[in-house]
C-alpha cells in the first residue's frame, strides 16, 4: 500500500503543477498581440493539459480510490478530515474542467478575461492544495 500511496503522491504533484502552470499559460497568453505568440501559447496549453495534467490527475484519481477502498473503508465513517479532503477533490475536478472550457475558448479566440483575472484565477488551486495537505498529515477531524 506504501506503493499506491507514494505514486498517488506523484502523481498529484504533477497534476497540481499542472493546475499552476496552466493558468499562468493563461496569464501570458491573455496578454499576447503577435499571432505568433497567440499560437505557441495554444500548443503549450494543451500539450500541458491534455499530456500532464489530465493524465496526473486520473491517476492520482485512480490510485485514491484503490486507497480509499483497500486501505480506509473500514474506518472510512470515522475519518471526518476524509469527507471533506473528497470534497475539496472535488472542487479540484470543477477547477479542472473550468481549465478545459478556457482552453477551449482559447483555442477558438473566445478569450473573455483579462490577464488581471487569470492571476486571481490562479490562486485557487494554492489554496486548494494547502488545505488537503493539511487535512491529510495532521487529520485535525
Amino acid at each position: 500500500m506504501l506503493w499506491v500511496k507514494a505514486f498517488h503522491t506523484i502523481f498529484m504533484v504533477t497534476w497540481f503543477a499542472g493546475l499552476f502552470y496552466l493558468p499562468r499559460l493563461f496569464v501570458y497568453h491573455a496578454m499576447s498581440q503577435d499571432d505568433i505568440s497567440i499560437e505557441r501559447f495554444k500548443i503549450m496549453e494543451r500539450k500541458l493539459f491534455y499530456g500532464i495534467m489530465t493524465p496526473g490527475a486520473l491517476i492520482t484519481l485512480i490510485l485514491g480510490f484503490w486507497m480509499l477502498f483497500d486501505y480506509a473503508w473500514q474506518t472510512y465513517h470515522l475519518m471526518y478530515w476524509l469527507d471533506i479532503k473528497l470534497a475539496l477533490v472535488t472542487v479540484l475536478l470543477v477547477y479542472h474542467g473550468w481549465c478545459w472550457k478556457l482552453l477551449q475558448d482559447f483555442k477558438h479566440n473566445r478569450n473573455q478575461h483579462s490577464h488581471v483575472w487569470y492571476r486571481v484565477f490562479n490562486e485557487l488551486p494554492v489554496l486548494l492544495l494547502i488545505a488537503i495537505v493539511i487535512l491529510v498529515i495532521v487529520k485535525p477531524f
